[in-house]
């Protein structure tokens, strides 16, 4: 099969390939997210205020106002829960959008099915991609609305968990002084919280003024985050150094502020068309009909990752690059839709679309040796695509300067300004668009270590990676819920419908604890050793590339160990999760989680391996003067036993492993094409359909 460039011409495919991997050693390095710093420093959006350390007791405390914790806190309160207490060390909801308030930020995926909740808020998205400062104040009317502000705590930060089973509830430590407890513990502390500095000699040295993107400093650059000018840039020299996704988003910002701006680049991002627009009232309220949003999501997910679907609701770049893929494979025969069939017309498809993408940055670059430089040589999903309407445009500015430095990022920085390829360009101020930490292990990210059962801490029980049980529960960690993609659906294009089902998964375990007076619940060591074993044993990934550039979707080219190749999803992809867990959660038996009302490790009467639990009703006195026990089994009803230990004959049932999960990033090509080729269902064990 042919793959030709938009003007017609075949493409040698062998060539590309071998500049890829060109492009790819210039600027491996073996320190990889080592050659990253954390950035230290306050918030510079909101005061911290004083406040006396609490000592309280919530029936949930969940750790991360960002959308996780907003999701999370308003399907709790849907489900009774009223004692709902969120911890972030922001001073307010958003999370990444709390953070990021440079000059246009903006989603990346369609408002409509990136922002949660709209149906239940009523918010109609203002743009297709909604910019920085709606999401942050829909954050802050999720909050509103379900009264999240009320006993929230921001500009708090967690730095120990420890789980106390004589009284069934977790100890929750701050750098407020705090000392709270709380039945069960959620943490959505997200990917993008820990903003990172490139590790540049002489970082520290630089006598001028210099902020990360994530801690805009509007007093210096003059503006706000609402898009007034940066009027104070007039008479400065900028540099920005990082050309990601928000380098993308600021430099056109900047471009029309400074008197001279110099963007630092390492590697080029592959930058497509935009095309946002303004949402038309009268057509939203076509569309806004009971359950329309969770329609949306669906409908996208099935154009982008595979499935029959007639219509694309969404009409984004995602669904469009499947679209394409897909057409590619069906115009095979189907007795030659082979894995390497496939697998070339991927590459074909692939390779037709970012030569569009080089094709682009001629058409609009007036300069040819600025226009060379800004072209992506690697496939689209090696680094996260980009999409904007005036950032290569900045570029046919006088005063916007693109200084490529051939891979090799800056070489140091002076007290003057920045040092690349030999030269020193002296600047008033220097941006740091260095993003996050992605792909670093959860604890230290996260800030603590938690200590369950026994005394075992999360760090040591993860030592080899990451263990759970859906992606959500942890054995050795009584309660506690974590709201992540990883290990679940992993669907990480718009990563709030990975969120939304987490968050009803996690109410619906909470509210079925509670309403059967269950103080504990926890995921079996069989449920988790069989959910990771499932992960481990599914179809392989081939997504990065080995010729993929360096950066943090193949953890900067380096081999990332257990961890990384735990940090997988449903092996059939985010769909088939999504229908797994829908049927999990709505069957009532919640297969692989024990649910107990004390713990009580056995060594009586030859019993060494199995739980016992106490029973009784949720009123302390009835439970006092109660002597009876339960044991949750097979049935979704306890089985009540005399008050003494089970014995090797009594009606105590293991409880069932859990339906096996999903790993594998959904950018995957293989995971892209299975749907509609490889009918891959059928290869699906029954119990995991």
């Amino acid at each position: 099969m042919t793959a030709l460039r938009p003007d017609g011409t075949s493409i040698d495919k062998e060539a590309l390939l071998r500049k890829y991997r060109q492009e790819r050693d210039k600027r491996l390095r073996p320190d990889g997210n080592r050659q990253y710093q954390r950035l230290a420093g306050q918030d510079p959006y909101t005061t911290r205020v004083p406040r006396p350390p609490r000592t309280d007791h919530r029936t949930v405390v969940f750790i991360g106002g960002g959308l996780a914790g907003l999701i999370n806190g308003a399907r709790l309160k849907e489900a009774g829960v009223d004692d709902v207490r969120i911890l972030d060390k922001g001073g307010d909801f958003g999370g990444a959008w709390y953070w990021n308030r440079y000059p246009g930020a903006q989603c990346d995926t369609a408002s409509f099915i990136y922002m949660p909740l709209l149906e239940e808020t009523g918010h109609m998205p203002t743009e297709k991609y909604a910019h920085a400062p709606e999401i942050l104040e829909h954050c802050q009317r999720i909050g509103k609305q379900y009264g999240l502000y009320d006993d929230a705590l921001f500009h708090t930060e967690v730095k120990n968990l420890e789980w106390d089973g004589s009284r069934s509830r977790w100890i929750i430590r701050t750098d407020r002084g705090d000392e709270m407890t709380a039945q069960f513990v959620g943490m959505g502390i997200g990917p993008l919280h820990v903003a990172k500095l490139p590790g540049i000699p002489g970082i520290a040295d630089f006598a001028g003024h210099w902020f990360h993107t994530s801690r805009w400093d509007y007093d210096y650059t003059g503006g706000d985050h609402l898009g007034a000018p940066m009027h104070r840039l007039a008479d400065k020299r900028v540099a920005i150094i990082g050309t990601g996704a928000t380098a993308v988003q600021c430099v056109p910002h900047l471009a029309r502020a400074c008197r001279e701006l110099y963007v630092f680049q390492r590697t080029p991002s592959s930058v497509d068309v935009r095309g946002n627009r303004p949402t038309d009232p009268e057509w939203f309220a076509t569309i806004a009909t009971p359950g329309w949003q969770q329609r949306w999501m669906e409908n996208w997910a099935a154009n982008v990752l595979g499935g029959t679907v007639h219509e694309d609701l969404v009409l984004d770049n995602w669904s469009a690059a499947a679209r394409r893929t897909r057409s590619r494979v069906a115009a095979l025969a189907p007795e030659h839709r082979t894995p390497a069939a496939m697998a070339a017309a991927w590459d074909d498809s692939d390779f037709e679309k970012m030569e569009e993408i080089r094709a682009r940055v001629d058409s609009v670059v007036t300069d040819r040796e600025t226009a060379r430089k800004l072209k992506a040589w690697y496939r689209q999903f090696c680094k996260r695509p980009c999409f904007h309407d005036e950032y290569l445009q900045a570029y046919n500015r006088p005063n916007t300067h693109l200084v490529d430095t051939d891979g090799q990022g800056v070489t140091r920085i002076t007290p003057r300004g920045v040092v690349a390829g030999g030269d020193e360009y002296e600047v008033d101020c220097i941006i740091y668009a260095s993003g996050f930490e992605v792909g670093t292990p959860f604890t230290p990210r996260a800030g603590f270590d938690m200590t369950g059962r026994d005394g075992v801490r999360l760090s040591a029980h993860w030592s080899a990676g990451m263990r759970t049980l859906h992606g959500i529960h942890v054995h050795g960690f009584p309660n506690v819920f974590i709201a992540q993609g990883p290990q679940g659906a992993n669907m990480l294009f718009n990563f709030p419908h990975d969120l939304a089902e987490s968050a009803r998964t996690i109410a619906a375990v909470i509210k079925h604890a509670r309403e059967g007076g269950f103080a504990e619940v926890e995921a079996t060591r069989k449920a988790e050793d069989d959910w990771v074993s499932m992960l481990l044993s599914g179809p392989a990934l081939t997504w990065p590339s080995p010729d993929c550039t360096p950066g943090y979707y193949n953890y900067e080219g380096q081999d990332p160990g257990p961890w990384g190749r735990l940090r997988v999803g449903f092996p059939w992809g985010p769909r088939a999760f999504f229908s797994y867990i829908d049927r999990w959660r709505s069957s009532g038996t919640f297969d692989g989680l024990e649910f107990r009302l004390s713990f009580f490790p056995l060594s009586v009467r030859g019993i060494s391996s199995r739980m016992w639990q106490v029973s009784g009703t949720l009123a302390d006195s009835r439970r006092a003067a109660s002597s009876r026990r339960t044991v949750l089994g097979d049935s979704s009803a306890a089985t009540q036993i005399s008050s003494s230990p089970p014995s090797t004959g009594g009606s105590t049932t293991a409880p069932r492993t859990p339906g096996m999960s999903i790993a594998a990033a959904s950018i995957s090509r293989v995971l892209t094409l299975a749907p509609l080729c490889l009918n891959m269902s059928s290869r699906r064990p029954s119990k995991y359909r």
